[in-house]
């Protein structure tokens, strides 16, 4: 569970886990929300067709919501005959012996701005979940031996959930650094071509008349400038596309961003793969993000001539991405010294959240590596 960095896939896992762990035929987790229903539900043991034929998602009402204000478990022989019971939809599976548990944030971790939690009182403890499990393989009920177990199980939930909703705040607070740096660049890069520009356009045409030879000179420059000008627009609009890993793939949303780079720019930008297998989402974000970052210092900053990506599985069935560019290199000790960092504390946090490493190597007129590794599922 404390692999995953993202909520659902968290959840997902606490979910299978649990089934699993009691040999239960049936296994859900539900977060609340502020409204009576549930922000997230998720459930293991049920077939997707069966799972859209039960329909909308349960609200907070009967043994639900009974446990959702409750810091204890609840463990019945028949959730049928319990007093709270209020049914369930015709498609619902029969379900019988119960056992749910609630997922206590015993630190009380504000989790308010995601909607996603239940006070069970305004001091003590949070239930950000609960547990819930139904029918014993093979008969039976559930025992305090199997309640202990999911007693440890939620307690590890509670730590796993905390991680990824702490994550997908830090990723979230990236994302907008990353908007401001590109409108920083934008503002920078763009709009003082086009301040030039015009100013150069302004001079050739009063030129014209008086002097023919240097208002096609700055003519010329003006040419120039729209050029740079445009080249600095697409490569804006690369870094704003939205990259497609769910639907793609690492490899091919790679592959397509350098072509389009590749397009943008004056460099030649190339990418190679070997041996890549799916990797867990977190860590595919984090090398498609490292990469976007890597590129555009080398697009950018360095001069480069040709810059080539490559992305290669490794034995632990991990992998390894590799960005290099032939430009004017730097020193990272002096630069790190002068408070420049190019990204560079932004890459090395993307990579140890992930459990990977990485490594740059660079020198003045020696061009620069950017490598990051990680170690897969």
């Amino acid at each position: 569970m404390s692999r995953h960095l993202e909520v659902r896939e968290v959840l997902r896992r606490i979910t299978a886990s649990a089934r699993e762990l009691l040999g239960a035929e049936y296994a859900a987790l539900g977060v609340p929300d502020d409204h009576g229903g549930f922000a997230q539900f998720v459930v293991d043991g049920v077939t997707d067709e069966q799972w859209r034929a039960i329909g909308p998602l349960p609200r907070q009402h009967g043994v639900l919501a009974k446990m959702l204000h409750e810091t204890g478990p609840t463990r019945l022989a028949d959730v049928r005959k319990a007093p709270a019971f209020g049914g369930w939809p015709q498609a619902h599976p029969e379900m019988d012996a119960f056992l749910g548990m609630p997922i206590v944030d015993s630190e009380g971790t504000d989790t308010s701005d995601t909607s996603e939690a239940s006070d069970a009182s305004e001091d003590g403890p949070r239930v950000t979940g609960v547990i819930f499990l139904a029918n014993k393989r093979g008969g039976g009920l559930f025992t305090d031996h199997d309640e202990e177990l999911l007693r440890i199980l939620a307690a590890h939930a509670a730590l796993a959930l905390t991680n990824a909703r702490l994550y997908e705040r830090s990723r979230e607070l990236t994302l907008a650094g990353e908007r401001a740096r590109i409108a920083h660049d934008l503002h920078d890069a763009v709009s003082q071509k086009l301040f030039s520009l015009r100013l150069t356009a302004k001079a050739a045409a009063k030129l014209v008349d008086r002097d023919p030879a240097r208002a096609r000179a700055e003519l010329a420059e003006v040419a120039r400038l729209a050029a740079e000008a445009a080249d600095e627009l697409r490569a804006v609009v690369v870094e704003l596309r939205p990259a497609a890993l769910e639907e793609d793939g690492l490899s091919a949303t790679l592959a397509s961003q350098v072509q389009l780079l590749d397009r943008a720019h004056a460099a030649d930008v190339a990418y190679a793969a070997d041996g890549v297998r799916a990797l867990p989402p977190a860590q595919e974000a984090a090398l498609l993000r490292v990469a976007q970052e890597a590129l555009h210092n080398a697009l950018r900053h360095s001069d480069a001539r040709r810059v080539t990506v490559t992305l290669a599985g490794t034995p632990g069935r991990g992998a390894v991405l590799r960005v290099r560019d032939d430009g004017r290199g730097f020193d990272p000790e002096s630069v790190r010294r002068a408070g420049r960092h190019l990204g560079l504390a932004s890459m090395r946090d993307r990579a140890s959240a992930v459990g990977g490493t990485l490594t740059l190597e660079s020198a003045p007129g020696r061009g620069t590596l950017v490598e990051m590794e990680v170690p897969g599922a």
